[in-house]
């Protein structure tokens, strides 16, 4: 035989030469979760190795990932139930603890990325992305809300602003209010392709946002449908987003390199709460190896056209990339 595939991956060195995929830390976005007050760490018990943290913490904690090389994080809130109400309002209130962090994690940390959630769900008693009326998700309506909030976030210092409500239009109508109010250089990455998919679970019990009634599926994605994210992606791209997301990541890589073959616009992927809990369960039964399967999935991710991976993993994963 002339022709020996092996002779390509006969040692370490050489396979390193023939990598066609490489994962970085630069491509690495940390998720947070914020709570009011001072000294608060409240584990999800869902998420092994995942805490809520007070703004005081939350700040060693971005800290501690800056010197592991991660600069970009994207901040959650998790808001009282006393300071929800049926049109978010708490959202873009003066008051409201989230946008007074951001303005703090800015002054603290200029240089790192600071990605905002834009959605009602953690402020509406209802559970929802959007505003409910009779039942129903009230779509225009809830824009203006969306709006308020986002440009809140802007004014606190948000660097990009992260629609995840999945409302039709909301990247246009925002896009055209932070423009308006001076934000220019706000980015937007667009939830594009969102799905009503069952690994979000951890994720609203870290939040408390679950739906009080119903689910989502009138507004995210079938987990079915597949050029139904062309469309999306279409549209997110005419209303001036800068980047494109699809969510969750590992049941939907298809999807991704989908956006990407069709995309000039750098892609996400959001690396979701549910995966994150099975491969950390699975580990601490000792099912697993936690850093080869850790990093195999995030490998998979990138090598399906992320550009950008949100992910519970990214400390864990950059202390490894640290040390390759």
């Amino acid at each position: 035989m002339n022709i020996r595939p092996r002779r390509n991956r006969k040692m370490a060195g050489v396979r390193d030469l023939v990598r066609e995929t490489q994962l970085h830390t630069n491509d690495l976005l940390l998720p947070l979760f914020l709570l009011e007050g001072q000294k608060q760490r409240i584990p999800v018990a869902s998420m092994p190795g995942v805490d809520r943290l007070s703004l005081d913490l939350l700040l060693q904690e971005i800290e501690a990932a800056m010197k592991l090389g991660i600069r970009a994080f994207d901040v959650f809130p998790v808001v009282p139930e006393s300071y929800k109400d049926k049109y978010a309002t708490y959202s873009y209130a003066d008051a409201n603890f989230y946008n007074r962090a951001l303005a703090s994690i800015k002054q603290e940390f200029p240089e790192v990325v600071i990605m905002t959630d834009v959605a009602l769900d953690p402020y509406s008693s209802d559970g929802h992305d959007g505003i409910v009326e009779n039942g129903k998700i009230v779509n225009d309506a809830s824009l203006e809300v969306l709006g308020k909030m986002a440009l809140a976030q802007a004014q606190a210092g948000a660097d990009i602003i992260g629609p995840s409500d999945m409302m039709d239009g909301r990247v246009g109508y925002i896009r055209e209010l932070l423009d308006d109010n001076g934000f220019t250089e706000v980015s937007i990455m667009s939830y594009t392709a969102k799905y009503a998919s069952g690994f979000y679970g951890p994720f609203r019990d870290a939040l408390d946002s679950a739906p009080k009634f119903g689910d989502k599926k009138t507004y995210q994605m079938d987990p079915a449908n597949r050029i139904e994210a062309l469309r999306e992606a279409a549209l997110d791209e005419q209303e001036g987003a800068d980047f494109l997301m699809v969510k969750p990541a590992l049941a939907y890589l298809d999807v991704i390199r989908l956006l990407k073959d069709h995309s000039d616009l750098p892609i996400a992927a959001y690396n979701v709460s549910g995966e994150y809990s099975m491969i950390k369960a699975a580990a601490m039964q000792g099912w697993l190896d936690y850093d080869r399967v850790m990093m195999e999935s995030l490998l998979s991710i990138k090598r399906a056209g992320a550009d950008i991976i949100l992910t519970y993993f990214a400390k864990d994963a950059a202390k490894i990339l640290q040390n390759q």
